[in-house]
């Protein structure tokens, strides 16, 4: 991503969380990045094109941040970990934008069903670490599509519980606690 292109993502972010999607306007992005108007829709031909850039390089800094991160681990399960934690992070640090794109899930529209379609994809990203703990043995067998559409809405979930609640927990501890939930269950031990 070039210069030009960081800081208008940077503002886009800023005004779609300060305004809704709605409010935002192409005016307010390219003033809040210090381009001129003419700059902005050379790199951008609309709001919603924008808005699927910023999504679409969103999920890749997310997905390269995982990847990046993981290497480093063998046992599967750490490596979900990571993952709970960066999502989580991306959606405590990024929390009025997270409340933007949630919004966005619902209609009909094409970016609407452009996001969906990213998510989707973040889901079977997902799903592929999950299938690898299922291969090492360190998860149950299970429909792994549908466990990684319930651990990302569970994370979603903690950072909506976290910004209610206004809970400053350490991030460790919070995936920590997350992943005891998940893997332990909520069935009283015997």
């Amino acid at each position: 991503m070039n210069n030009t292109k960081r800081m208008i993502f940077e503002s886009a972010i800023k005004i779609f969380s300060k305004n809704g999607y709605n409010g935002a306007t192409m005016d307010a992005i390219a003033a809040d990045a210090g381009v001129a108007k003419g700059t902005l829709y050379y790199h951008f031909k609309s709001k919603e094109e924008i808005f699927k850039y910023i999504v679409e390089e969103g999920m890749k800094l997310l997905t390269q941040k995982i990847d990046f991160d993981s290497k480093k681990e063998k046992n599967a399960l750490d490596k979900i970990k990571i993952l709970c934690k960066a999502q989580w992070g991306l959606v405590y640090e990024n929390r009025d934008f997270i409340k933007v794109v949630m919004s966005q899930l619902w209609g009909q529209e094409i970016r609407q069903l452009e996001l969906r379609e990213y998510i989707k994809s973040y889901i079977t990203y997902t799903q592929n670490y999950l299938e690898q703990c299922m291969q090492e043995g360190s998860i149950k067998k299970c429909d792994s599509f549908f466990l990684a559409y319930t651990l990302f809405g569970t994370i979603c979930s903690v950072a909506v519980y976290e910004l209610l609640n206004q809970d400053k927990k350490n991030l460790d501890d919070m995936i920590e606690n997350l992943m005891n939930h998940i893997l332990d269950g909520i069935k009283k031990g015997e």
